[in-house]
């Protein structure tokens, strides 16, 4: 059997499945059964409906070459026929490539909200204020998709940098349209503070991160958390309340910190467990990868915050990510956050197509 053919077997087996599961949902009484026939049904109807849009096509190019196989000699009919065929035939491949696509597998937090940690790296405070251009960036381009973004904690120095910086962004697909951004960002241009005019080169790294769903994706059993709580303090750690109002939790058996200081104690307690769920979350991530090493070799990039992904180059108003070898000629507009856009599209392209090279390889 031909790759082409298993891969038309498994687009058939799918829809015999939808089938099945609608018969079972429709007799179904069970509630819990019915939650789960209906998140699966809800899961196989857009492959169901790329499929049967597919077929439509096809039977569309079998009926019009069938017309001119049968033409009874008018030459405008057959012209039109032909003309039709044509378009019909070029529709076709983005047609299937939409079907399999709805085949290969899917990470099941390609809809979910996202945790943001910006940290200057290697730079100095020139690594800092960059790490403030790309916080800023992101903020941008959250608002020009209708996000909510949140800003849950920030370490700026004296002069507008950001140290670090942890923000939560909330809305569908956030985290599957930004989770290519994790890795180190690294920027190439003449620092604020250079009185000699020379380039620097200076990074910083991010992370995006997963928002779990609802309390039953990660369980904190209250003995392995310690909260503490704490003034709130500004740049240059001048304190901006007389209040221990920050909150500090430490996940004692992972070992990981999360701090949230700018809103209410009780405010700041919520989001710092959010954002500690997040990070719990994304440790599971992480093994589950691990265990998938040979898998990942196909992918665009790990996402391991020690990965070179893109530079930024002031004196030259480029920006290249290295993962796919694109480079544009619109610095300003990326960083502002419009220009941001045809880059993921791109990256989301690439990751789309080693989707499908795989999927035909397992076929």
């Amino acid at each position: 059997m031909s790759d082409l053919a298993r891969l038309e077997r498994r687009l058939s087996q799918a829809v015999d499945r939808y089938e099945r599961v609608e018969a079972r949902l429709a007799a179904a009484t069970d509630g819990a059964e019915i939650v789960r026939l209906g998140q699966e049904h809800a899961e196989l109807k857009p492959l169901v409906d790329a499929v049967a849009a597919l077929n439509v096509k096809r039977a569309e190019i079998a009926s019009l070459e069938a017309m001119l196989r049968d033409g009874d000699g008018d030459r405008e009919m057959a012209a039109l026929a032909e003309e039709e065929l044509k378009a019909a035939k070029d529709a076709l491949p983005e047609l299937e490539r939409a079907a399999l696509l709805l085949l290969a597998p899917k990470d099941k937090d390609e809809s979910a909200s996202a945790i943001i940690e910006v940290r200057a790296g290697t730079g100095g405070e020139e690594a800092a204020l960059f790490a403030g251009d790309l916080l800023r960036m992101y903020q941008r381009y959250a608002s020009r998709r209708g996000w909510r973004f949140e800003l849950e904690d920030i370490s700026e120095t004296g002069i507008g940098g950001v140290k670090e910086a942890v923000a939560s962004v909330s809305g569908k697909g956030v985290f599957g349209r930004l989770r290519f951004e994790s890795g180190v960002h690294r920027v190439q241009r003449v620092p604020e503070t250079e009185a000699g005019g020379r380039i620097h080169t200076s990074a910083a790294t991010v992370a995006v991160l997963p928002q779990p769903e609802g309390d039953v994706d990660v369980v904190i059993d209250d003995k392995d958390i310690r909260i503490d709580t704490m003034r709130a303090s500004g740049a240059g750690g001048q304190h901006v309340n007389k209040t221990d109002s920050a909150v500090r939790i430490t996940h004692v058996p992972s070992g990981i910190v999360v701090v949230s200081q700018l809103k209410s104690q009780h405010q700041n307690r919520v989001q710092a467990m959010n954002v500690l769920k997040a990070k719990l979350y994304d440790l599971e991530r992480e093994k589950r990868d691990a265990a998938r090493a040979a898998e990942r070799k196909g992918q665009i990039g790990s996402g391991d915050r020690s990965e070179r992904i893109r530079t930024y180059n002031f004196p030259q108003g480029r920006v290249t990510d290295h993962r796919i070898n694109l480079t544009v000629y619109n610095l300003p507009e990326v960083i502002d956050g419009s220009g941001l856009e045809p880059i993921l599209d791109a990256l989301a392209a690439e990751d789309q197509a080693r989707k499908l090279a795989a999927l035909e390889e397992e076929a």
